[in-house]
C-alpha cells in the first residue's frame, strides 16, 4: 500500500468522522428542540434515503470524472448540509442534505479503490478501508457525545460568549471544520489514468442502465450472495446503533453521553475483525465467514440478559468483530464482481441502493415500533430514563432485541443455505 492510497484513507477518514459526529450532534440538536422520540431514527432514515434516490445517478457521476475530484465535490455537499444545521434548517432535513453528499461520495470512494488496486490486494485494502471506516465510527461517536455532553456545556458556559451557544451547535462548528480537512485531502489523491465516462445519456436513460447492472449483479451467483449479506450487514448496522443508545439507557442506567461510548465498542470490535478478514481471508474463501454472522444474530437476543457494564462492552465487542470478520471478505468479493461486470462506480451505485434500501426497512421498523408501541414510563422510572424518554414513552426494548437478532440469524441461515445448494449445483466456489 502506497502514499496514494493512505491519502484515499485518510480522507474517508475525515469524511466518516464528520459524518458520525455530526449524527450524534444532529440527534443532541434534537433533544434540545423537544423532538418526539421516534424523530431519532428518522434523522438516520432521512441521510439515507439519499443513497436510495440517487443510486441510479451517482455511479455515472462517479465514472464521468478522476474519482478525487468527485469526493471533493460530495464534501461540499456535506458541509452545506453541516452549515445548514447552524443557521436553523431543521437537522433532519440539514442532515438529509448531508445523506446527498454522502450517497455521491460512496461510490467514488470505493471505485477509487477498485480502479487503484489489483484485485488480490481488494480483501487487504477493504480490511483498510473498513477499519478506517469503523475507526471513524469510533472517533465520530465519542467526538460528538464529548462535543455535546456536559463537561462541553459546563466549558461553554465558562466562556461568557456574546451570543447564545449550545453545545450541539458548538459540537457542529468543530464538524464542519473537520469536512474542510478532508476536502483538503480529496485535492491530493492522485488522479489515474482511466477511461472516463461522461454523462451524456438523461436522467431515464440513466435510470435504465442502472436497472440493467442491477440485474446482473442480482442474477450472478457470487454478487447475489455478496449483496445479500452485504444488504442484511448494513441495515442491521444502523438499526444496532439505535438499539444500543436506548439499550444503554433502560437496561445499564447510562447517560446518552456514556451511551455513545458502546456504540464506540461496537465499532471498534468491527475494526478489529475486518483487520483479522483482511490479513487472514483471501478473496476465492470469501464466503467461508458466513457462520459468523449466524453467530452475531444469535449473541444479539443475549443483551436482554446483561445489565452490567463490563459484560456489555465485552458482548458489543465481540458482536462487533463477528460482523466485521464476515463482511469485509463479502464486500471484496461483491467489488470484484461487480467491477467485471459493470465497472467500478456502476457496481458500487448498486451495491449502495442495495444496502441502503435494507437500512430504510430496517430503521424505518424500528421507528414503527418505538412510535406506536411505546409504553409511558412507569412511577419508578429514573431520571434518566425520564429525561430521555419522558415525552414518547419506554421503546419496546424487549420485542426489538429478540425481533432484531433472529432476524439476523435466520437470514444468514437461508443464505448460508443457498450457498451450499449452489456448492452442489457448482455455480459456487468453495
Amino acid at each position: 500500500m502506497d502514499r496514494g492510497f493512505f491519502l484515499i484513507l485518510g480522507a474517508q477518514f475525515l469524511s466518516a468522522l464528520a459524518d458520525n459526529a455530526l449524527f450524534i450532534a444532529a440527534l443532541a440538536l434534537l433533544r434540545e428542540q423537544l423532538a418526539p422520540e421516534w424523530h431519532l431514527s428518522m434523522l438516520l432514515w432521512c441521510f439515507t434515503v439519499s443513497y436510495v434516490v440517487l443510486a441510479p445517478f451517482a455511479g455515472s457521476f462517479a465514472d464521468s470524472m478522476h474519482k478525487g475530484r468527485a469526493m471533493m465535490i460530495c464534501n461540499g455537499i456535506k458541509l452545506a448540509g453541516g452549515v445548514g444545521m447552524l443557521v436553523g434548517l431543521p437537522p433532519i432535513f440539514a442532515y438529509a442534505v448531508v445523506g446527498f453528499g454522502a450517497a455521491a461520495y460512496s461510490p467514488a470512494k470505493y471505485g477509487l479503490i477498485t480502479e487503484y488496486l489489483p484485485h488480490d490486494k481488494l480483501v487487504e485494502a477493504n480490511g483498510w478501508l473498513e477499519g478506517a471506516t469503523v475507526a471513524a465510527i469510533i472517533f465520530g461517536t465519542v467526538l460528538g457525545g464529548f462535543l455535546t455532553g456536559a463537561q462541553m456545556a459546563g466549558f461553554l458556559h465558562k466562556l461568557h460568549l456574546p451570543w447564545p451557544a449550545t453545545t450541539a451547535e458548538l459540537a457542529i462548528v468543530v464538524i464542519v471544520a473537520i469536512y474542510l480537512a478532508a476536502a483538503w485531502l480529496n485535492h491530493y489523491i492522485p488522479r489515474l489514468n482511466v477511461q472516463l465516462k461522461p454523462m451524456i445519456h438523461g436522467p431515464v436513460q440513466m435510470t435504465r442502465d442502472f436497472i440493467g447492472c442491477a440485474r446482473r449483479l442480482w442474477l450472478d451467483p457470487q454478487g447475489q450472495l455478496s449483496l445479500a449479506v452485504t444488504t442484511l450487514f448494513w441495515g442491521a448496522g444502523a438499526t444496532m446503533r439505535l438499539v444500543v443508545l436506548n439499550w444503554a439507557v433502560i437496561w445499564l442506567a447510562y447517560s446518552m453521553e456514556k451511551a455513545t461510548m458502546l456504540i464506540a465498542v461496537v465499532a471498534f470490535g468491527t475494526a478489529f475483525g475486518a483487520v483479522i478478514a483482511g490479513r487472514f481471508v483471501p478473496l476465492k474463501r470469501a464466503f467461508s465467514v458466513l457462520p459468523a454472522g449466524i453467530a452475531m444474530g444469535m449473541l444479539v437476543m443475549s443483551m436482554l440478559l446483561v445489565y452490567d457494564g463490563t459484560v456489555a462492552a465485552t458482548l458489543m465487542f465481540i458482536v462487533g468483530a463477528l460482523s466485521g470478520f464476515f463482511v469485509v471478505p463479502l464486500n471484496a468479493m461483491l467489488q470484484h464482481r461487480g467491477y467485471l461486470l459493470m465497472g467500478a462506480g456502476h457496481s458500487i451505485a448498486v451495491q449502495n441502493f442495495n444496502e441502503n434500501l435494507g437500512i430504510l426497512a430496517m430503521v424505518g421498523i424500528h421507528a414503527l415500533l418505538v412510535k406506536y408501541l411505546s409504553t409511558p414510563l412507569p412511577a419508578d422510572a429514573s431520571a434518566l430514563q425520564v429525561r430521555h424518554f419522558g415525552s414518547s414513552g419506554l421503546p419496546p426494548m424487549t420485542l426489538i432485541v429478540l425481533g432484531f437478532g433472529l432476524f439476523v440469524a435466520l437470514m444468514m441461515v437461508l443464505i448460508t443455505v443457498s450457498y451450499r445448494r449452489g456448492l452442489r449445483a457448482g455455480v459456487m466456489h468453495d
